[in-house]
């Protein structure tokens, strides 16, 4: 979005503030920056070309070193294989092209660098130099460079909480064996599941989260239906080593609503199904006025438009 021109934005569902900030901007050139190399790219062949074809944008050429094909020993995922020859053509055809024009924004992938602060002057990020240990992470070499930015975007973290029963420090994320909570010995825990990034890190991208997801909905259902059918027919099942330890101390209602919920609701911090229907609904409306998908509210706006509405 910070590369892409605001008229090509205008006709999705981005809030007005936000494009009267990017109508502004004086961005010239962002830098991607990955602890790993090209063949360990989080992102999918579709993002890729998209940034590569973004409209009065030039891509900044990667080091032959880092787009040489690797050893035939090494075997590559068709997305690899598709990535790794997308970012040599994009490359070389960057490396004979004309210096961009005056005004003409750049991006690039620096890849095996790893963000560890600012330096005092506040105006650099220091980057540490990384390579891939055996097990493939990234881990320093001892090298450091400065990038000189102007704006730094933070992600929202991904590790989940530590305090978490059953999380592994050394992984950043909870124990788990086929969607299933484990132990530290790796049996699962009866009826407790976790998938996404509390369950597998940081890794992939949206698509590769919800396929996990519908992987342990599978689990629950296959551990459901095989208790239940076993049940029926008088079977034994061939049980999933388990653990001893329990989760859950206490019974739960899981048809109640948590009360955090229901103060939420009472203090208006919460809207409710109905409530949210109305604000998209009205959002929709403000888009077509405009020849957007959606004009999209803020909080603020959207409690104001529910109470002028007497939905609340």
């Amino acid at each position: 979005m910070l590369l892409t021109p605001p008229r090509v934005l205008e006709k999705y569902d981005v809030p007005a503030p936000v494009l009267d900030v990017l109508h502004r901007s004086a961005i010239r050139h962002v830098s991607i920056i990955g602890r790993r190399g090209p063949l360990q790219a989080a992102f999918t062949t579709k993002e890729l070309r998209e940034l590569t074809s973004l409209e009065g944008t030039s891509m900044a050429p990667l080091s032959s070193e880092l787009l040489a094909s690797p050893p035939a020993s090494t075997k590559l995922s068709r997305q690899q294989s598709r990535i790794l020859q997308l970012l040599q053509q994009s490359s070389s055809a960057a490396s004979g092209a004309a210096p961009p024009l005056t005004g003409t924004k750049t991006w690039s992938l620096d890849f095996f660098r790893s963000p560890t602060g600012f330096a005092p002057d506040s105006q650099h990020l220091t980057l540490a130099h990384t390579a891939l240990d055996e097990c493939a992470r990234a881990v320093p070499t001892g090298t450091m460079s400065l990038l000189r930015t102007d704006l730094v975007v933070t992600a929202l973290g991904h590790h989940a909480d530590p305090l978490q029963a059953y999380y592994d420090p050394s992984q950043g994320h909870l124990s788990t064996a086929g969607g299933r909570v484990a132990d530290a010995t790796g049996r699962a825990l009866g009826r407790v599941y976790a998938s996404g990034w509390a369950a597998t890190g940081a890794r992939g991208v949206l698509a590769a989260t919800m396929i996990d997801a519908y992987a342990v909905a599978d689990t629950i259902l296959g551990d459901h239906h095989s208790s239940s059918n076993a049940s029926s027919a008088g079977n034994e099942v061939m049980p999933i080593p388990q653990s001893e330890d329990v989760l859950v101390s206490e019974d739960v209602d899981l048809e109640s609503v948590p009360r955090e919920i229901e103060q939420g609701v009472k203090d208006r911090r919460v809207v409710q199904y109905d409530q949210w229907k109305k604000i998209d609904a009205e959002e929709v409306r403000r888009g077509e006025e405009s020849g957007k998908e959606r004009e999209r509210m803020g909080w603020d706006e959207a409690h104001e438009f529910l109470m002028s509405t007497r939905a609340w």
